[in-house]
């Protein structure tokens, strides 16, 4: 059983979750994720790691509410305890001189996104940031993203943002005022992660998407995130979850990623159904 020392909303729908995994902690590098359950009946759910304390033994991760199993998680208090906290999986995030690097994130991938901008930074790297919210007040951790970032850009559809428009959209006007822009990093959404592929390809700029949004076991075995990479098959979990964002089939993926949506919609009608007083 896995203490849980935090569990938090950081804004609408997100939720930070800090569990006391000692063995996890000592291991984890930037790109990887957990594997959680809420109980020995439960789903196991993987999230990505948003950051660790070796000397704690805690572990971070910030998740979207999407389904009854992270419904749960949400519920649960400092001092409850999950059934597993397995990890670190998944192969850790290239990490290298690369010049200036492009952080483009949105919802859970602000904090997923946070290891690797404190390891491409301790490498030397220049760093921009590029947050997609669909408005201000969904902006969490700039505080933290502001002590290693050479520049920040929020793309918003609030009214007085710099970019009132989706982040693929903003990405050309950005990457045209970096000159030694070598790579882009893309985490959030599985719509996010192809579109700003899709916008970067033209720019013939390498593009790393993190692939966790179509995991469901983690381990290989169900098969749920087996996706085409270049023509070859892969499985997001123990391939990934980084990728090249230019090689992934997206048309795939997406048909792939929307095969458990209604049984998910439907499990988590009966479970609000069910908790009404």
């Amino acid at each position: 059983m896995y203490e849980i020392l935090e569990r938090r909303r950081l804004v609408p729908n997100l939720h930070l979750l800090r569990v006391r995994a000692p063995e996890t902690a000592r291991a984890c590098r930037p790109g990887q994720f957990i594997m959680v359950m809420i109980g020995p009946d439960g789903e196991r759910v993987p999230l990505s790691i948003a950051d660790w304390d070796a000397v704690e033994g805690s572990v971070t991760a910030v998740f979207l509410i999407v389904g009854t199993s992270t419904q749960k998680l949400a519920r649960l208090r400092a001092g409850d305890r999950l059934h597993v906290c397995a990890g670190p999986l998944g192969k850790p995030s290239e990490i290298a001189g690369f010049g200036t690097v492009l952080l483009v994130a949105g919802c859970y991938g602000i904090a997923a996104l946070y290891p690797a901008a404190r390891a491409l930074r301790q490498a030397g790297n220049r760093l921009v940031l590029l947050a997609d919210v669909k408005a201000g007040h969904l902006l969490y951790w700039e505080d933290r993203y502001r002590n290693l970032c050479d520049r920040i850009v929020v793309a918003s559809r609030d009214p007085g943002a710099p970019f009132q428009e989706f982040a693929s959209h903003a990405v050309s006007n950005v990457a045209a005022k970096e000159a030694s822009l070598g790579r882009v990093l893309v985490s959030g959404c599985a719509y996010l992660l192809a579109a700003v592929s899709e916008a970067t390809r033209p720019l013939g700029l390498r593009t790393i998407v993190s692939l966790n949004p179509i995991m469901v076991d983690g381990t290989g075995m169900c098969g749920a995130c087996r996706c085409s990479i270049g023509g070859n098959t892969r499985f997001a979990c123990v391939d990934g979850p980084d990728f090249d964002g230019h090689q992934v089939d997206w048309p795939e993926l997406f048909r792939r990623r929307a095969a458990y949506l209604d049984d998910e919609v439907r499990s988590l009608c009966r479970f609000e159904k069910e908790s009404l007083p």
